[in-house]
């Protein structure tokens, strides 16, 4: 199992797919899943962090999970791409597009079986036990019908963005309050936003991101 956790920047994310694939970027299709996005819909941003990594040289190949109508047609075009990327956004509005037909469970599977998973944000945070503890950075009302926020579970840690407190929606004031509310029952893994944490199977350990 190999996954990249960013918070931001994508500094780590050419030595990472280089080593999982092993050939040129332009050569390299990358499934992007933007349900996370959805909410923040023509904000600048959005456009933004998808153009970021395009500008790396990958080819990129646009998924959307609440546009599946099986889970076996979400695998079928996980099976298109080298590599994984799920965007930053909503986080609970990204659970609940997955889980809608079964999705969640087959990017479960494809990763534990060796797909490269590269989440940023929203897409870092859903890879842990639970949302719980970002519920005080997201808002679970956009996902109104979401009634278990128990997260992927691909790692046995809750990943924190931001926790630098560089960006204006998450100041250092509410980093604070998350470990203070959540620490005690959740283990946390805080990431400033030059930061990534990378998995390679059961070791986890924290790289710079810039």
């Amino acid at each position: 199992m190999r996954l990249l956790l960013l918070s931001l920047g994508v500094g780590a994310v050419p030595d990472f797919i280089s080593a999982q694939v092993g050939r040129p970027a332009a050569e390299v299709r990358i499934g992007y899943l933007d349900d996370a996005a959805g909410p923040f819909s023509g904000e600048w941003f959005v456009a933004a962090e998808r153009e970021q990594l395009a500008g790396l040289g990958y080819s990129l190949v646009d998924l959307t999970a609440a546009d599946f109508e099986s889970a076996d047609s979400f695998a079928e075009a996980l099976a298109g791409v080298d590599v994984l990327y799920v965007c930053g956004g909503n986080t609970f509005v990204l659970l609940a597009a997955l889980r809608r037909c079964g999705c969640d469970a087959v990017l479960v599977d494809r990763v534990r079986r060796g797909l490269p998973y590269i989440g940023a944000s929203a897409g870092s945070i859903i890879t842990g036990p639970s949302l719980e503890p970002i519920s005080l950075m997201d808002d679970p009302a956009e996902a109104p019908h979401l009634t278990d926020h128990s997260g992927l579970g691909l790692i046995d840690t809750v990943v924190i963005p931001h926790a630098d407190g560089a960006l204006p929606p998450y100041p250092p004031e509410l980093i604070t309050a998350i470990a203070e509310e959540y620490a005690a029952d959740h283990r946390l893994t805080f990431l400033a936003d030059d930061q990534a944490l990378l998995v390679e199977d059961s070791s986890l350990r924290t790289i710079p991101s810039p």
